[in-house]
């Protein structure tokens, strides 16, 4: 009898040479084929990165979860390895859901959520999610172990776990929701299989969130962060546009001890598309993340290619004046080819091609506010992207239009107090990062140009622009 394991290996290896490449990345970690959502089990293991990730090999639509699997030396050139984990278990039976990795001696233990139903699966009284554990020696084939924690009394939503270890014990965050309250609930163990419930960790105020996905939870600086994901918040101006967020609450936490925190949740990135972010430590003890390139119910148009979903680029975190900031790790860089500088540096109502045909490149600009007069000015994709200054507004925008695709609107952050705007904007085949003043924000999207549509260009709108600086690498992976 075939497993669902090799099932899935034999289905992937026939629909990978049907991909249309069109909208593949480059250099960003995607599916051979089908669908990819949430990063999963973040490490270094064995002289390697592993990044797994929630999958459906079986077609580019979500359906019952597997583990996807991919390993890097450098955390941007990626090996596609066996898929991991598949639904083959009683306590896992209908999906293994999101989690995490650790090293635990010579040994990689994945914890992961067991998805099923007891009944019929058009309600949630017949859900229940418990966590699981799998195990390895060489961090590609895995033994399953079973459930280690089962749901709680009078819950249904409890999935995601995120274990760390701190002295002598493993500690696990875990995302669960209470009628329409999300929590964050926290437990102990000193061996990986025998949990100790130590109560709720965090929990919502009202109208913050049904249901806290993903958390994770981690030292930075002198503070503790706690990023999750909150399904359920109403959009307040500019913020909280999408339809779930990112983000964190800054505290202090020990052992033993209450969490304590702000109760100012932050969101990590202001574009269209970035959920469940992961983190995790690199050898030398950079705090790295990698989140889902992607938005539910948003629109994806690759699905008609052979796959969906795909992961952002990693990026390190630090803690500057009471934030967090986000930046692209130092790897990066390896992947720049030839530079070609602007050699305009300033724009009077006009429009300058920069780059043709632009599928994968880096660009790096220092607008100069103070002399800048123009009411919009920036860079577009073609027709199809925009990412500028709105002078009057005294915000920077990614706008996207994209309407056969159902594609459309803007995304925003105020502009820096100084005078300069600095930009670190990274564009693959479907997607746009911009990295704004060395990490003081971030802004993420999806983007789906038509062949014609790749130009790269400059502008200013009635008025003038000044840079500093201008150019762009080649990207190559």
């Amino acid at each position: 009898m075939t497993s669902l394991l090799e099932q899935a290996e034999q289905v992937l290896e026939k629909a990978q040479s049907g991909i249309n490449p069109r909208w593949y990345p480059r250099y960003h970690l995607a599916p051979r084929a089908g669908w990819m959502n949430d990063p999963n089990g973040l490490v270094w293991f064995d002289g390697w990165y592993h990044a797994f990730y929630q999958h459906h090999p079986y077609s580019p639509k979500w359906g019952p979860m597997h583990w996807g699997h991919a390993r890097s030396k450098d955390l941007v050139h990626w090996e596609h390895l066996p898929v991991a984990l598949a639904p083959e278990g009683p306590a896992d039976k209908d999906g293994c859901f999101s989690g995490s990795a650790v090293v635990d001696g010579d040994t990689l233990a994945l914890i992961y959520t067991g998805h099923k139903f007891h009944g019929p699966s058009d309600t949630d009284d017949n859900l229940y999610q418990v966590q699981c554990l799998a195990t390895s020696r060489d961090g590609i084939h895995f033994e399953r172990h079973g459930k280690v924690i089962d749901t709680p009394p009078g819950l249904h939503h409890f999935r995601d776990p995120k274990v760390w270890r701190e002295g002598e014990f493993w500690y696990m965050v875990v995302g669960s929701r209470v009628e329409n309250t999300g929590q964050v609930r926290l437990y102990r163990s000193t061996d990986l299989r025998e949990w100790h419930d130590e109560g709720i960790f965090a929990e919502a105020d009202e109208g913050k969130g049904f249901m806290w996905e993903c958390p994770d939870f981690f030292p930075l600086g002198e503070k503790r962060v706690l990023m999750f994901s909150p399904q359920g918040m109403a959009a307040e101006g500019y913020h909280y546009r999408n339809l779930f967020q990112s983000g964190y609450l800054l505290g202090d936490w020990q052992p033993g001890q209450p969490f304590t925190h702000s109760g100012q949740f932050t969101e990590l990135d202001h574009g269209h598309d970035f959920y469940a972010p992961q983190s995790f430590l690199t050898p030398d003890g950079r705090r790295i993340v990698i989140g889902w390139l992607d938005m539910w119910e948003s629109s994806m148009p690759e699905q008609q290619d052979g796959w969906a979903g795909m992961l952002s680029l990693p990026r390190e975190l630090s803690l500057v004046d009471g934030r967090v900031r986000m930046k692209p790790a130092a790897e990066v860089t390896a992947l720049r080819g030839s530079y070609y500088p602007t050699p305009v540096r300033c724009l009077n109502n006009q429009n300058v091609l920069v780059a043709a045909n632009a599928d994968a490149v880096e660009v790096q600009l220092a607008w100069d506010l103070s002399a800048s007069t123009a009411e919009q000015f920036g860079i577009a994709l073609g027709d199809g992207l925009r990412i500028y200054v709105d002078d009057q507004a005294g915000r920077l925008v990614v706008e996207r239009r994209y309407p056969e695709y159902s594609l459309e609107g803007t995304r925003s952050i105020p502009l820096p107090a100084d005078s300069v705007l600095s930009l670190r904007i990274f564009i693959d085949r479907s997607s746009v990062e911009v990295f704004v003043n060395d990490g003081d924000a971030c802004l993420s999207s999806r983007i789906y140009p038509q062949p014609g549509e790749r130009d790269i260009s400059l502008f200013a709108n009635l008025g003038k622009a000044s840079l500093y600086d201008a150019g762009y690498w080649s990207l190559d992976k």
